[in-house]
């Protein structure tokens, strides 16, 4: 078995190399995410901005929206945490060390109790929920101390029938993971 940065580089590869087929197969996840009870009842949702090589995440914000959900974001904080503030629009993102579109800071405006959070990574098993992210531990922190529901959207490449990857004790499980 690859170790944790090995299998991430030979993944982001692959995932590279099938961006066009995950963008085609994005709609039909986001429609299987907009018909979970979990979408249905939750009024506010934590999503991010999707990257190329990543399930396209602007339906998501857009569907949220239209109903009348409230759309959160990271923001990437010192120590490897995150801290999920609403979604000023991408006019008022700003970008992240990491590349990533982000709302500004604004302590008072924090988050850290979405009714869901979809999370994002860059491969997954849906037989256990077992996922392996982009290497900064960023949602792992932030899941540890959720307690809400978590789902996340899994392309073909990304999908897994066992870990090609060391899933430790800390690696925190997703609770829903919709395939095509």
């Amino acid at each position: 078995m690859q170790t944790k940065p090995e299998f991430r580089k030979a993944q982001l590869k692959r995932l590279n190399d099938a961006a066009k087929q995950t963008q085609a197969e994005s709609a039909g996840l986001v429609a299987q995410l907009l018909a979970l009870p979990q979408w249905h009842s939750a009024r506010t949702i934590a999503t991010t901005v999707s990257g190329p090589i990543e399930v396209t995440t602007g339906g998501i914000i857009e569907a949220a929206q239209q109903a009348g959900k409230t759309v959160l974001l990271p923001r990437v904080m010192p120590h490897r945490q995150m801290a999920f503030l609403k979604d000023p629009g991408s006019a008022n993102r700003v970008t992240s060390k990491f590349g990533i579109p982000e709302p500004p800071y604004v302590e008072a405006a924090v988050d850290q109790h979405p009714d869901l959070v979809i999370v994002p990574g860059v491969a997954f098993v849906p037989a256990t929920g077992a996922r392996i992210g982009f290497g900064a531990g960023y949602y792992d922190r932030f899941l540890a101390k959720y307690d809400g529901p978590t789902v996340a959207l899994v392309p073909s490449v990304m999908n897994f029938a066992a870990p090609a990857w060391p899933v430790e004790a800390f690696d925190v499980l997703i609770q829903t993971l919709l395939t095509v």
